[in-house]
């Protein structure tokens, strides 16, 4: 799926970031010789060679990606169901470590080994692709029998111009109000919406994560005598690189860039302020982890999961290791400003021009985003589906949310599936230029905004100089 640029304080980085899962992209160097042989991969994934048949010679590609352990295992899955389907032809995918990702891409293009196909993250990709690196996407639809790109959802490709698609998002993503539903009934709060029209106004949010902070006296964050400085459960957890944010920003009114593409928006009375609502929940109700406590805090899904935080505001991609950990949880629609929306978001899928075998990383493209040749991955909770069927026909819903109701909790279809059906907006991921080097700009010149040290109005006006020099517009303009 995807990984997003993240320049935080140590302080930060421990609870307050999370890494997406991203698409990149893998090549396939050399034929395999025919042997009987087995071959281990540097990501430890086993397989038989190919096996060469009548009319096709034995072929090895390469997938690179990133995750979870649970990640790694469906991955896995994925493509070695692959091959049982094409004999002939042997997947290594190979994972490397989120932090890593970039930097070992980039050495591989300087060794010439480059994947076929694979994950990719945003802001690598948008230079690659302006160095041509990778197969236009479109071209490759509109020759295809079998698949077209009005199958897919519409926010989903990564464009330099409205006729070339360097990458597809890897996956459905999306964000959703997670919660452990045992700590929100011994607080006395009732389940959380789970639809637009029924969502959280930010008051009735800030009241709700007061009552679910608890300080280690057994009063929570509404109740007078309570100590902010002895917490032992947040009412809730956030991320702060640019997606998370967007929710709120957007939900607001807020963008990153004027729809013409001209100036820079951040710093608008829409976008501050939206950002200034989410810094207050931990410096003023203090109802999520100030980055002194983030410090000594685990992951946010390992946070809900042992209890440390009663909600969280986090990525659908949580359900898998939720899931697999039978975790008693839901998940009810995010709070809203002045709409309710969710962003749309995932790291791109591209495949390298410099593919010895294009056909057949097409091949492997296209049954990593067909849920049909790799259903694990959606069932588990892992991915949500790019193909609009697998949204409106009930008969392939079954197959992936209710095949799992372990990382599908009930309020997974509307909270969820159905919001980013109907209220998705893409994150500036997919439409900001040159967006590695704004975003972290923004995002480092926010950190002073969590610390309590500075507002978000004089942040955001302080980040609006910097990032000028940067800034160029966005790819979705229009007059």
């Amino acid at each position: 799926m995807k990984k997003t640029a993240k320049t935080f304080s140590t302080a930060l980085s421990s609870l307050l970031v999370f890494s997406l899962v991203l698409s990149a992209c893998s090549s396939a160097k050399t034929e395999e010789k025919k042997t009987d042989a087995t071959t281990t991969t540097p990501a430890g994934t086993t397989q038989a060679p190919a096996k060469a048949d009548a009319k096709h010679d034995p072929i090895k590609l390469k997938f690179t990606y990133w995750g979870s352990p649970d990640e790694k295992k469906a991955i896995e899955g994925a493509t070695k169901k692959f091959t049982e389907k094409y004999p002939w032809i042997t997947v290594e995918d190979v994972q490397i470590p989120n932090a890593d990702y970039n930097t070992k891409l980039t050495a591989m293009a300087a060794g010439n080994d480059i994947p076929d196909t694979g994950y990719m993250t945003g802001d690598l990709g948008d230079t690659w692709a302006k160095e041509g690196k990778f197969v236009n996407l479109f071209d490759m639809l509109a020759k295809d029998p079998e698949v077209k790109k009005e199958n897919y959802l519409d926010y989903v490709w990564y464009k330099q111009s409205p006729d070339n698609a360097w990458g597809i998002s890897t996956a459905g993503e999306t964000f959703g109000l997670f919660y452990r539903k045992d700590l929100l009934e011994k607080a006395g709060v009732a389940a959380l919406p789970t639809t637009a029209d029924t969502a959280l106004n930010w008051d009735q949010f800030v009241e709700t994560a007061k009552k679910l902070t608890i300080d280690k006296n057994g009063k929570n964050a509404s109740e007078a005598g309570f100590d902010p400085k002895s917490i032992k459960q947040y009412g809730v957890t956030f991320e702060t690189w640019n997606e998370p944010l967007n929710n709120f920003i957007y939900s607001n009114g807020g963008d990153w860039a004027s729809k013409d593409g001209k100036n820079f928006t951040l710093n608008s009375p829409e976008s501050t302020e939206a950002i200034q609502k989410l810094a207050d929940l931990i410096n003023v109700y203090h109802v999520a982890p100030s980055p002194l406590a983030a410090k000594s805090l685990p992951a946010m899904n390992v946070a809900l999961q042992s209890g440390i935080a009663a909600m969280a505001i986090g990525g659908q991609w949580m359900n898998l290791d939720l899931g697999n950990a039978k975790v008693k949880y839901d998940i009810g629609v995010l709070p809203k400003l002045k709409k309710s929306v969710t962003v749309a978001l995932s790291g791109a899928t591209v495949l390298f021009k410099n593919s010895k075998h294009p056909e057949e990383a097409w091949m492997l493209f296209k049954w990593m985003s067909d849920p049909a040749g790799a259903i694990d991955l959606y069932s588990g909770g892992l991915w949500m589906p790019t193909m609009k069927a697998w949204y409106t026909d009930p008969a392939l819903i079954v197959k992936w949310v209710d095949a799992n109701p372990a990382a599908h909790p009930p309020g997974f279809k509307d909270a969820m599936m159905n919001q980013l059906l109907k209220n998705g907006v893409p994150g500036s991921t997919y439409y900001l230029k040159n967006q590695a080097k704004v975003t972290s700009t923004v995002i480092s010149g926010l950190d002073a905004v969590w610390l309590g040290s500075k507002t978000a109005k004089d942040a955001l006006n302080d980040i609006a100089a910097k990032v000028q020099p940067d800034f160029q517009g966005r790819y979705d303009a229009t007059p």
